[in-house]
């Protein structure tokens, strides 16, 4: 058989499949992951969040190593998500933006770490 008509075939087999026993292969493998946080940058945002209490932009952009506009899109993405809080301020005439880690966004560091740990343990004892 061709690969691509055994392709075709084994889509076919997985959609015929009951949608019960789909779920339960799927919840048995892993917890979904949290594509949110999975991406390098953010993944990198809540992180540095996460070891210290809060950061001004100037000291999370050069933790990242990030420009202002890639980091300014991506903490947008936490922030709606409900990951980070940011605050701005002045100090004296000089515009201060901090964040920090909300507990939602704790929680979701901790779940992806423990979805990062099942899947180190279950590679390295099949």
């Amino acid at each position: 058989m061709a690969k691509s008509a055994l392709k075709t075939a084994t889509r076919r087999q997985a959609a015929a499949a009951p949608r019960e026993l789909r779920s339960a292969r799927a919840s048995a493998a892993a917890p979904p992951l949290d594509l949110l946080i999975h991406e390098r940058l953010r993944l990198g945002i809540v992180s540095a969040l996460a070891a210290n209490e809060s950061l001004t932009f100037s000291d999370l952009k050069n933790l990242v190593d990030s420009t202002d506009g890639n980091l300014s899109v991506h903490a947008r993405k936490l922030e709606d998500a409900g990951y980070i809080s940011c605050t701005k301020s002045f100090a004296g005439r000089v515009p201060k933006t901090e964040y920090k880690l909300t507990t939602a966004g704790r929680r979701a560091v901790e779940n992806y770490l423990n979805h990062m740990e099942t899947l180190i343990q279950k590679m390295r004892n099949p």
